[in-house]
């Protein structure tokens, strides 16, 4: 049995998901102006919701997700966060994030209040709150809008009265949350991918029916909520999907550990950095920069950011227009993958192989 799948945008993005869930097509959420290619123009049954995401070498990677998986996904997240609301949505939804908050909604029969007039902004999350029309109150940020929010008497004001605010993207930085803490803001840390239908992880402890482990260093999750798999590609479906004590386990490629049924995630195995909730490819940016006059030896790492969570940093032996480059890494991968510095040294430090030594240089970018 298979269903049409059809890509969709904007506002057709929530009537189009609602009818997914019940057995309409599937669907397939695409940023504005992105055109996916080489779909099929149906898939198996189950599959309700196809979610493109970036994977490590920069290459886009879809994630199939059933109706089940994201209702249990809606169900674990409202029992944690202590019964049904209304959402605030202030995240793209063609992003898991985003689209969680949709399937919540739905699953609570509350309608989101959308933000209205453009990108996020202090004032425009104001308004949204005020428009409300209950007082179980709900929101899921990044941690660069959460420091926007704080940073900003009005929005602190609103951002108090709310239920949960649960933020994840990526690592919240834990200045940040301190300082949510100490203004009476109820913050939420989520943790989770388009895998696992959006965080599965709060405050380090699996909601619902996940479950967590951590294998060599890496940490795996299991439950309802996880993907069929990746559209078109089963080959990396086996390699991230497996199965173990007879339970199935997606592979995070994140390092961890647990203690006492506490996660806590130590950042990525891989080279892939989330900087502002937006998953950046580290090779990509060497890659731009390497094509730039005088850059044929940058090094790209990933250094913590209080406000980000993460940013790249550049290093070189060589000598190149600085803000030319960056420009250029901005213009073809976007502003995430922007390098926060292009630090020029005398050498770069090695490795006895004679590869750079990035272990020493995120050192130097921690610095």
């Amino acid at each position: 049995m298979t269903r049409r799948l059809e890509v969709v945008r904007g506002a057709e993005i929530a009537v189009a998901l609602r009818a997914a869930l019940a057995g309409g097509p599937a669907v397939l959420p695409a940023a504005p102006g992105a055109d996916p290619q080489g779909l099929p123009g149906t898939v198996e049954q189950r599959i309700a919701l196809v979610v493109e995401t970036s994977g490590s070498t920069g290459g886009p990677k879809r994630v199939a997700l059933s109706a089940d998986a994201l209702l249990a996904s809606a169900a674990a997240s409202e029992s944690a966060l202590g019964g049904p609301g209304q959402w605030v949505l202030a995240l793209p939804t063609h992003y898991i994030a985003g689209l969680n908050v949709l399937v919540r909604s739905f699953a609570a029969g509350v309608d989101p209040v959308e933000l209205e007039g453009g990108p996020f902004t202090a004032a425009r999350f104001v308004d949204a709150a005020r428009r409300l029309g209950i007082p179980e109150r709900l929101v899921a940020l990044v941690p660069a809008q959460l420091a926007t929010l704080l940073d900003d008497r009005n929005a602190l004001t609103e951002l108090r009265r709310f239920q949960a605010v649960l933020v994840g993207g990526q690592a919240t930085p834990a200045t940040l949350a301190a300082q949510a803490a100490d203004a009476g803001v109820r913050l939420v840390r989520s943790y989770g991918s388009s895998e696992t239908s959006g965080g599965c992880v709060y405050d380090g402890r699996p909601v619902g029916g996940a479950t967590v482990r951590v294998e060599d260093g890496e940490v795996w999750l299991g439950g309802p909520s996880l993907a069929e798999g990746y559209l078109g590609d089963p080959g990396l479906t086996a390699e991230r999907f497996v199965m173990h004590g007879g339970a199935r386990w997606f592979r995070t490629a994140d390092g961890g550990s647990l203690r006492d049924g506490m996660l806590t995630v130590t950042g990525r195995r891989d080279d892939v950095l989330i900087s502002g909730g937006v998953k950046v490819a580290l090779a990509e940016i060497e890659r731009v920069l390497r094509e730039q006059p005088g850059l044929q030896d940058a090094v790209v790492v990933a250094a913590p950011d209080p406000r980000w969570g993460e940013t790249p940093v550049a290093f070189t032996a060589g000598y190149a227009d600085t803000q030319a480059a960056i420009a250029a890494v901005g213009a073809e991968l976007g502003a995430a993958a922007r390098p926060a510095r292009l630090v020029h040294l005398d050498a770069l430090p090695e490795l006895p192989s004679g590869k750079p030594d990035r272990r020493a240089l995120a050192e130097l970018a921690r610095g």
